[in-house]
């Protein structure tokens, strides 16, 4: 089966599911559902198998959106993206390492469905209109405009300070210091003025309710709960959504994942998932490298 079209494109396949939906869980599923619909048809008769699995995937993904639509309203606390561990050559196509982002991500959040389709297959994916109308069922005069649209939500919202994973791996270091020596003066030092601090524990792990902005109240917030913590918990820098994130153990399990958005050498998002269902695919991995 090593030449058949599927395999060799799942895992584009996936990516496309996993930004459409920012939960590898239901990208799974929805590449499930697209081998199924693979394996019924006539694939002989199929000229484009690439065009034929991607826009197979898009619709499905499109469907799943709108059924996890009313779960995410009733979501308890802020949501925030599966964190999903990366190899280093993700890292390398810079399009898709900032497409993957966490920023990025809540960033996707706030596009309808179908323009976040239409966002990513185009400027991420490079599929072209044609193809595009295709997968969304819209004309091609239709996608342009929604891909307008969808670029300039994007534009005014996305970082708009330079990111580097130099500077994202230094800060991320400073809190790792922190938890080993209980100083975290370096960390609160770089706090950018409007930073935003969210955690997601889905309503199963304790996590912050609400988003905490200013960097006084996230320093305080900081300075108060790492006391509490100092000797019991433990930071490895790994790397998830292409970038540089942490991976947090609590008297040596996997508690949470941490990824940061730092703009101009200064962290302006710090994001925390401690929601298990969240991290179940990292536990694996966890679990198979003890």
């Amino acid at each position: 089966m090593s030449g058949d079209p599927f395999v060799t494109h799942r895992s584009l396949l996936f990516t496309v599911a996993y930004e459409m939906l920012g939960s590898a869980v239901d990208a799974e599923d929805v590449v499930q559902e697209t081998w199924l619909a693979w394996r019924r048809v006539d694939q002989g008769e199929v000229r484009d198998p690439r065009a034929f699995l991607v826009r197979a995937v898009t619709r499905k993904a499109l469907d799943q959106m709108r059924t996890v639509a009313r779960r995410r309203e009733e979501y308890f606390g802020p949501w925030l993206p599966e964190p999903l561990l990366t190899s280093p050559d993700v890292a390398e196509d810079v399009a898709l390492a900032d497409s993957l982002s966490t920023a990025m991500l809540l960033v996707l959040e706030t596009l309808t469905p179908t323009q976040r389709a239409v966002f990513l297959l185009h400027d991420v994916f490079d599929v072209g209109y044609e193809e595009l109308a295709q997968a969304v069922g819209k004309t091609e005069a239709a996608v342009r405009q929604i891909a307008h649209r969808a670029r300039t939500h994007v534009a005014e919202r996305r970082p708009r300070g330079e990111t580097s994973r130099a500077d994202t791996r230094t800060a991320l270091e400073a809190f790792q210091r922190a938890l080993e020596t209980g100083d975290l003066q370096g960390l609160v030092d770089i706090l950018a003025p409007d930073v935003v601090m969210l955690g997601d524990g889905g309503g199963i792990k304790q996590a912050l309710p609400r988003p905490i902005l200013g960097a006084d109240k996230v320093g305080r917030l900081l300075t108060a709960g790492l006391p509490t913590v100092v000797g019991v918990m433990s930071a490895e820098l790994v790397q998830v959504n292409g970038w540089p994130a942490l991976l947090v153990r609590l008297d040596g399990e996997v508690d949470s994942v941490m990824t940061m958005l730092v703009e101009e050498g200064t962290v302006s998002g710090i994001y925390t998932v401690r929601n298990p269902e969240k991290l179940s695919r990292i536990l694996e991995v966890a679990e198979l490298t003890r």
